[in-house]
């Protein structure tokens, strides 16, 4: 099989994935019975094919290898996986790559991405679980290795035959399958994709017996359960690390391994890594890569509200939220929902609060503590949160998981500056369900570019130069984009600069230290260069800017 053919392989697992979906999620009793194994799966292998059609033939389709699907494959998986089962696919696709380095897919070489595979598995996870797709997996491999045929097609059915047979086996080496008188979930995909395989070299895909309960499952709780660990997980932490290497990998799955279970740790065999446990304390989890790392596509998902909602992306820019069965329901009436919000300046604290907002004293330094604490003082049951760029991202994330519990939903909105807290509260809505409020507020926060003026406070070397005490600064977001000894004149660059690229609306929220008639020199430069556009002027008396600028 060249690159072309595995192309086909991978359509083929994404029509047996999608067929046996629902199956599987049937089957999904261990680690959490949250009923999502086939949808993770699917949507692993649909970012694997995303990616594998995102690398493209440089040349004729033909021209395409076996490794450059493969790799791409599994770059797109390790990237995209989604739950254990996911991430354990990415590392079948990576044992296929690499075995493929040099030639096709063959007989031989299927026999080594097999057992690739499976010595990858074993080594990302922090304590094998016999009876699971890690079993599954070894078994298709001694299949395959011990097949006497020497076609591509033999050895395929061969593998799959044995993975389906060991996919029988399961419940008797794991109690909870036993229990609930079930396969494993993990594994019977695993079966879809060798059969898969077969019908790609075969032509005709093997019958399996039908593997969904006929009856709904009941399991134990998590704390019920001996085989998942002592502590009962909460949460499914996931998300991809860069700039690590192997020493650091090695340690992240050990401190992982101490926080919770299900800890699973893989590479794509390139430059990324996807990390995985199931755990009481998201926030640890979250300071566990950072501490090893550059994290991205932070994931955090509630097995409480698993099997009613899909987990939200965390990934910086982007609506960081969790919400619960509670906000999702259609309410009669006003929400019994609060808003709070991180304000510096006596004069933007007024105007959050004459907006029907709950400020938090933004003018020192601002905790993850701090604003815990005020979370928790919300008499609400739903509260949005404006941190309005008080704190970074991961604290963030700590933050909401240690804040939401049974009598309080909690929304953390993507405000990095109050110009844009003031823009989310503008379409704030109390009518509106919870999660849909909060996709407007984060909507209208994300559309509204801001920037702020500064003065030096000493001598610095910044991204387009060096400043000396006093300069003024012109930033966009956090990144200095105009240095000028005049403060007065930075400022009018600065919203030249902000308004290049149009805008409607200008939001001037005017510091402390502001020097006095710069607020009327900014709203005259607006109309006299931009006319059209709205101008309006508050007295924010914040501390460092002495210009907060929103331009919606």
């Amino acid at each position: 099989m060249d690159g072309t053919a595995l192309l086909r392989w991978g359509r083929a697992c994404l029509d047996g994935l999608e067929n046996r979906r629902e199956e599987i999620n049937a089957l999904n009793v261990f680690p959490i019975p949250d009923a999502d194994t086939g949808t993770n799966l699917l949507a692993t292998m649909r970012a694997a094919m995303d990616a594998a059609a995102a690398r493209g033939p440089v040349g004729p389709v033909s021209a395409l290898s076996a490794h450059d699907v493969a790799a791409a494959m599994a770059r797109g998986a390790t990237i995209g996986a989604r739950g254990n089962s996911g991430i354990i696919l990415s590392q079948v696709l990576r044992g296929i790559a690499e075995a493929v380095r040099s030639e096709p897919l063959t007989a031989t070489t299927l026999r080594d991405a097999l057992n690739r595979a499976s010595v990858l598995v074993r080594e990302a996870l922090s304590e094998p679980i016999e009876g699971t797709i890690l079993t599954v997996l070894d078994c298709a491999a001694a299949s395959a290795a011990s097949c006497p045929d020497t076609s591509l097609a033999d050895v395929a059915l061969a593998a799959a035959d044995g993975a389906a047979k060991a996919l029988g086996d399961t419940p008797s080496q794991l109690g909870v399958l036993r229990a609930a008188g079930v396969v494993d979930a993990g594994a019977r995909g695993l079966v879809v994709l060798l059969d898969s395989l077969v019908s790609i070299t075969f032509g005709e895909i093997p019958t399996r017996p039908e593997y969904a309960p006929r009856e709904p499952i009941t399991v134990r709780s998590a704390e019920d359960n001996p085989e998942t660990g002592s502590a009962a997980p909460q949460y499914e932490v996931m998300y991809l690390l860069a700039d690590t290497d192997q020493d650091r990998v090695t340690q992240l799955r050990a401190r992982l391994a101490e926080l919770g279970d299900s800890v699973v740790v893989v590479g794509d065999g390139d430059r990324s890594w996807s990390a995985h446990v199931h755990c009481a304390d998201a926030g640890a989890a979250v300071e566990a890569g950072l501490a090893v790392g550059k994290l991205s596509g932070i994931r955090i998902e509630s097995f409480a509200l698993a099997r009613h909602e899909p987990p939200h992306d965390m990934t910086s820019g982007h609506l960081v939220t969790h919400t619960t069965m509670d906000s999702a329901k259609e309410i009669d009436g006003p929400a019994d929902r609060g808003i709070l919000a991180v304000a510096a300046g006596d004069g933007a604290a007024e105007l959050f609060e004459d907006a029907g907002a709950v400020v938090l004293a933004g003018d020192g330094a601002v905790t993850a503590a701090d604003l815990l604490a005020a979370i928790r003082a919300m008499p609400n049951r739903e509260v949005l949160v404006l941190p309005n760029g008080a704190l970074p991202a991961h604290d963030l994330v700590a933050v909401g998981v240690a804040a939401r519990d049974a009598h309080r939903d909690v929304l953390l909105l993507p405000s990095a500056s109050m110009v844009q807290g003031f823009a989310a509260l503008a379409v704030h809505d109390r009518g509106r369900i919870a999660v849909d409020d909060a996709f407007a507020m984060s909507e209208a926060a994300a559309t509204t570019r801001w920037g702020s003026l500064r003065a030096a406070p000493e001598r610095a070397l910044t991204m387009v130069g060096t400043c000396e005490a006093g300069d003024g600064l012109g930033l966009v977001g956090h990144d200095v984009v105009v240095i000028d000894h005049d403060v007065r004149a930075a400022g009018l660059t600065l919203l030249d600069r902000m308004l290049a690229f149009g805008g409607e609306l200008v939001t001037l929220l005017m510091g402390a230290a502001a020097p006095d008639g710069l607020a009327g020199e900014l709203a005259a430069h607006i109309g006299e260069s931009f006319p059209g556009v709205e101008v309006t002027v508050y007295s924010g008396g914040q501390h460092g800017d002495l210009v907060q600028i929103g331009v919606e």
